[in-house]
């Protein structure tokens, strides 16, 4: 049986192992899951709220401990992972209240009517559902990360694939997790979690799993959702993948600050080693701005230094440049990283417009700290362009003032486009809240209705369910007379609060 090493980045030595989980052992834990999806389902989101609070509270006791593992497999360094942690526990906290509140289980009520039968409509969760975690947050992204806490608020338990950028990480999470669980009064088989390659792929193959969430690449995640539709009863593969996350400068924002906006460009592509699913990679200026010049002295300027998180991203950051310049780009400065480990140069490149263009490599990702800087000449020549990118989790554009004439107009190309368009912020942050969305045309996901963050990220691990002349007491919670759940609910057309 093989087993994850754990290798430390700054230095490429060994760290340790977890070894694989076997097939018998993958099939118990998704038993176990499958076993209680019923029991989890049923519990009012009050008392799930109390789990995921106990994993948080869990999270925050051990952080120290579990920063210095983090730090040990990322090199991320400690500001960012505790940061991480606190994201992490806010996120858990977060999704149980938007469960609480109740709004995303979609309770429609409507009572016999003459010829009309009662009705009763209601998002059900899932069932057992399979997570497989991001390398590049070992925390917010992973194991107990957006798709595991929004799962479990959901009502679905949740058997987690560790990822074996930080396997060490993710074992020690996962056993957090169950702890937290069991004091908390959660039945066994609510949280699981499995390790290796060959019980990833039986996971996905699994009968009784019903979903799956995946953040990281296309190929992967690609393969994922490919194997879930070879299975005898295909299943959804919510898949967030990696986009360029173009920014547009605006011909008046580029005389009036262009400076700053290459500095602030430079800042977010090379935000932790270029290493986010929303870094921009890709700067679309007005011509004789000097852009890339610009941007290139913003480089030299703050002389970003880091660590890829595994070799093969660091590896195919170097390969991806020189499929840049092959495909036309040319390299205009040029940072190295730390001599040791795996450390990749930070790059930015220029390409002429033109050669942006359908089916090019210059508009596929490369994942690490480069970018693109392209010039266009007019309105026109940027409505080409933008017509010619795949679509991508966001985009961003970078006008003078509310009262920008180009605004408008290039918002309009942008949301066609993107799953979040910002004015004025960088793509690379992303907030936990109501009004969130975390996703995007294809091939940012493998479905653009589907977010991973923010309140409507429960969607994904619920189905609806009509009742039809279903007597009151047989009824699920949400949808009885009593409204024992107290959450919203729209009854004979009408919205009722609590």
């Amino acid at each position: 049986m093989s087993a994850d090493i754990s290798y430390d980045p700054r230095t490429g030595g060994v760290n340790g192992e977890v070894a694989a989980t076997s097939d018998a052992e993958v099939d118990a834990i998704v038993a176990a899951a499958a076993a209680c999806a019923a029991e989890v389902a049923a519990t009012p989101p009050s008392e799930r709220a109390r789990w995921s609070g106990a994993i948080a509270d869990a999270l925050e006791a051990a952080r120290d401990e579990l920063v210095d593992l983090a730090d040990s497999e990322t090199a991320l360094g400690r500001p960012r992972l505790e940061g991480e942690v606190a994201r992490t526990a806010g996120q858990l906290r977060f999704y149980a209240e938007v469960a609480v509140e109740g709004s995303f289980l979609g309770a429609t009520i409507d009572h016999a009517a003459g010829a009309n039968p009662a009705l009763a409509r209601v998002n059900v969760p899932r069932g057992a559902v399979a997570v497989f975690g991001a390398s590049n947050f070992p925390f917010a992204f992973s194991v107990l990360g957006n798709d595991t806490a929004s799962a479990v608020a959901a009502g679905c338990p949740v058997v987690v694939k560790g990822h074996p950028a930080h396997p060490l990480l993710s074992q020690r999470l996962g056993a957090l997790a169950k702890e937290a669980l069991a004091d908390a009064g959660a039945p066994e088989g609510a949280f699981g979690i499995v390790h290796g390659f060959d019980a990833g792929v039986r996971l996905v193959e699994s009968p009784q799993i019903t979903a799956v969430a995946f953040t990281g690449s296309q190929r992967a995640g690609m393969a994922l959702r490919d194997a879930a539709e070879r299975r005898t009863v295909p299943i959804p593969v919510f898949a967030e993948m990696g986009t360029v996350n173009p920014v547009v400068v605006t011909a008046a924002a580029a005389e009036a600050r262009l400076d700053e906006i290459a500095s602030g460009f430079v800042g977010s592509f090379t935000l932790g080693t270029g290493q986010f699913c929303t870094k921009p990679g890709l700067l679309l200026a007005p011509r004789g701005s000097g852009a890339a010049d610009a941007v290139a002295a913003a480089l030299r300027d703050a002389a970003p230094r880091g660590w890829s998180l595994t070799q093969g991203i660091a590896d195919a950051a170097r390969t991806g440049v020189g499929e840049l310049v092959d495909a036309g780009a040319e390299v205009v400065a040029q940072v190295d990283g730390p001599d040791a480990g795996w450390s990749v140069a930070s790059t930015v490149l220029s390409v002429p417009i033109d050669a942006l263009e359908p089916g090019s490599r210059l508009l596929e990702e490369c994942f690490g700290p480069v970018a693109l800087v392209a010039e266009y000449e007019d309105a026109d020549a940027l409505t080409r362009t933008v017509d010619a990118l795949q679509g991508t989790l966001a985009a961003a554009i970078m006008a003078q003032g509310d009262s920008d004439p180009d605004l408008p107009g290039v918002l309009a190309e942008l949301s066609a486009k993107a799953g979040r368009v910002t004015v004025g912020d960088y793509p690379t942050g992303v907030a936990f809240t109501w009004a969130q969305h975390h996703g995007g045309p294809w091939p940012a996901t493998s479905d653009p209705t589907a977010t991973s963050v923010g309140a409507a990220a429960l969607a994904r691990f619920t189905r609806p369910v009509t009742y039809q002349s279903v007597p009151d007491a047989a009824l699920p919670a949400p949808v009885r007379e009593g409204n024992p759940w107290d959450i919203p609910r729209r009854v004979d057309g009408r919205l009722v609060l609590p």
